[in-house]
């Protein structure tokens, strides 16, 4: 069974940074691409950055284009996400996921359990 565990979720003011780990309980999984959703109460999940495992390509929701950084790390078998210039409205539910490409396009099959994040105004 994969385990995505989730850490580095907090409260911070508005303008600061957080990282965000996720670390993959096992090597032996199928997998193309990790990422990073958020949700926030009455509102669908939204995916923040996604990242190809093998080929490092990263691609953000427009709302976090500069201040995010999605990355990964072979070595650890992790997800990172740095958050700069954080905003009130970047407080949310934070998830990883692993993925699997499937007639075009990307299909989670595996979640982590979640971490807050609240940035104060």
């Amino acid at each position: 069974q994969v385990q995505l565990i989730e850490s580095g979720g907090g409260l911070v003011q508005a303008g600061g940074s957080l990282r965000l780990a996720c670390a993959a309980s096992t090597r032996t999984f199928n997998r193309d691409a990790m990422a990073w959703f958020r949700q926030t109460p009455g509102k669908d999940r939204e995916s923040v950055a996604v990242i190809t495992w093998s080929g490092g390509m990263a691609t953000y929701t427009d709302s976090v284009k500069g201040r995010f950084t999605i990355s990964r790390d072979f070595a650890k078998n992790a997800v990172y996400l740095q958050m700069n210039s954080l905003k009130p409205e970047d407080t949310a539910v934070y998830y990883c996921a692993a993925g699997t490409y499937y007639s075009g396009s990307l299909h989670y099959a595996y979640w982590g359990q979640g971490t807050q994040v609240t940035i104060s105004s």
